[in-house]
């Protein structure tokens, strides 16, 4: 399974709910697009295997419009083991499901 490596800030949506995401670069949001055949049914979305620090978890990525990549949810249960906070610069490793 390929994967991808990178680090970014996690930030918190300042919309209805405490929603916090990663953005994927851009040129790995291009790459994951190639690879998951434009992604699930729907709105788009990538399931993929995630991990951040020690913590690896389920989920799917969604496209952004804004950046033209993918946003990476992550859930309060990651932030809690993590001890991660909006501003936090996190590492992440993705991997298509």
């Amino acid at each position: 399974m390929k994967t991808w490596a990178f680090e970014a800030e996690l930030w918190e949506y300042s919309g209805k709910g405490s929603w916090h995401f990663v953005t994927v670069p851009p040129d790995i949001g291009f790459q994951i697009r190639s690879e998951s055949a434009g992604g699930l049914p729907g709105f788009g979305q990538v399931a993929v295997d995630a991990t951040i620090g020690d913590t690896r978890f389920h989920t799917s990525l969604f496209p952004d419009r804004a950046s033209g990549s993918y946003l990476l949810p992550v859930k309060a249960a990651v932030r809690k083991a993590e001890r991660l906070s909006a501003g936090t610069s996190v590492g992440v490793l993705l991997g298509l499901r």
